[in-house]
């Protein structure tokens, strides 16, 4: 028989840990999953609307921001973009000048010009101090949105 003061029989059963029972969760972090959030998959009807858009036009999807997942047409020569209700595509959140920028039509396609909003206006993360032409798959920051562009056929194409 052991005693306090003496180390325990070689035959004395110690209790441990059941590797059948269920354990607690650990606070050690053993692994941390790989998640790119800037690629998130589009949706089905996303994909249609992309596929679908009319010759000589554009579409912005709002990827992340306030209202994500709406899309935006581009239709017209200029289209305004804005916290004001006047503006062609209103993006209600304080982030968001009342004029923010214009997205305007060429012969290539849409271009983006900043209106000297506070918080400026970016593709791709770079913040732009003149008209920039858009390609397929530019991202384009205002405020707190991040829109994807996709453009349509150019006029001539279709």
């Amino acid at each position: 028989m052991s005693t306090p003061d003496h180390e325990p029989d070689e035959t004395a059963h110690t209790p441990g840990p059941n590797p059948s029972a269920p354990q607690p969760p650990s606070d050690d972090t053993t692994h941390i999953p790989i998640i790119d959030a800037d690629t998130e998959e589009m949706s089905a009807s996303d994909v249609s609307a992309v596929e679908n858009l009319p010759a000589g036009s554009a579409m912005l999807l709002v990827q992340r921001g306030p209202d994500s997942g709406a899309r935006f047409l581009l239709d017209s020569d200029v289209v305004t973009v804005g916290r004001h209700p006047d503006s062609d595509i209103f993006l209600d959140d304080i982030s968001v000048s009342r004029r923010h920028a214009t997205f305007t039509r060429s012969t290539v396609g849409y271009a983006i010009a900043d209106l000297g909003s506070l918080n400026g206006s970016y593709v791709n993360r770079d913040r732009i101090d003149s008209e920039v032409t858009l390609t397929g798959g530019d991202e384009v920051q205002i405020g707190k949105y991040r829109l994807i562009y996709f453009a349509g056929a150019l006029k001539g194409q279709a």
